[in-house]
């Protein structure tokens, strides 16, 4: 009876139709982790999060991802040894990486691009901005079959900025409080910005100093207190009546999740 012929091995098939891609989060801040990953699974994606190198690396090598963020500064290793391990897995040459990270010398970005990474996010970062590159480097590598156009049966979101009585405009660094522009300095908006963006959420002094800041060693706890005084001062000036930011003691601070949707205006 003759030998059957050899298999012949195939290449592996594109996603169908309908797959949402997945996208690898090594974050070990599970704050910026979960912002990161709410806002991709909004946005149609499958985040999966790794807090370590090694979780990310295991997690790579049972099942590459369409593409990876990996934040520099991680507990077991730094991204640049993470992306370097990651490249001798199979499948890595056909997954694009996305360094995040709160360093913003140029050496950096420099090495990450070198390195042959996609793309180079320094934190703080907008949420939005994040997914907007996500989605044009897989749409130019077309190594995720096709990228979800739309939500695809995202769960019900939580409080947004939307619902609350804040319009935040990025462009002209600009929040309206009430209808009402209001006028803050560079740290004072983008502290309140953080805090609208994810409102009932806690943050501590230590997570604002490094997400607003940006981990600036000559600025202290009391800067951060300093800044949320005056900033709750300017919110009273437009709602006297509305505590709109909650001191939680020996925690931090967060933005009040039930605000009156219209208040009286002051004069």
């Amino acid at each position: 009876m003759p030998n059957p012929p050899p298999a012949v091995a195939t290449a592996p098939t594109a996603p169908s139709v309908g797959v949402r891609p997945r996208i690898l989060v090594a974050e070990d801040e599970p704050g910026i982790a979960d912002t990161v990953q709410y806002v991709l699974r909004s946005d149609g994606f499958v985040p999966v999060w790794c807090a370590t190198g090694g979780a990310a690396l295991a997690e790579f090598a049972a099942e590459p991802p369409a593409l990876a963020i990996l934040d520099i500064g991680l507990p077991d290793m730094n991204g640049f040894d993470l992306f370097r391990r990651l490249q001798a897995l199979p499948g890595a040459a056909d997954v694009p990486i996305v360094f995040l990270t709160a360093r913003t010398d140029e050496i950096d970005r420099v090495v990450g691009l070198e390195l042959g990474a996609d793309d180079y996010i320094a934190k703080p970062f907008s949420p939005r901005e994040l997914v907007a590159r996500v989605r044009g480097i897989l749409r130019r590598s077309q190594r995720a079959g096709p990228v979800p156009a739309m939500p695809v049966a995202t769960p019900a979101p939580a409080p947004q900025a939307p619902a609350l009585p804040f319009v935040v405009d990025d462009e002209r660094l600009q929040i309206r409080y009430y209808g009402r522009v209001l006028e803050l300095s560079r740290y004072e908006f983008g502290l309140l910005r953080l805090l609208v963006q994810r409102p009932g959420r806690v943050f501590s002094r230590e997570e604002l100093l490094d997400r607003v800041w940006g981990g600036d060693s000559e600025s202290l706890d009391r800067t951060v207190d300093a800044h949320v005084k005056t900033v709750r001062a300017k919110l009273r000036a437009v709602a006297p009546e509305v505590e709109a930011i909650r001191t939680h003691r020996g925690t931090g601070y967060a933005l009040h999740e039930d605000l009156p949707p219209s208040t009286p205006l002051v004069p």
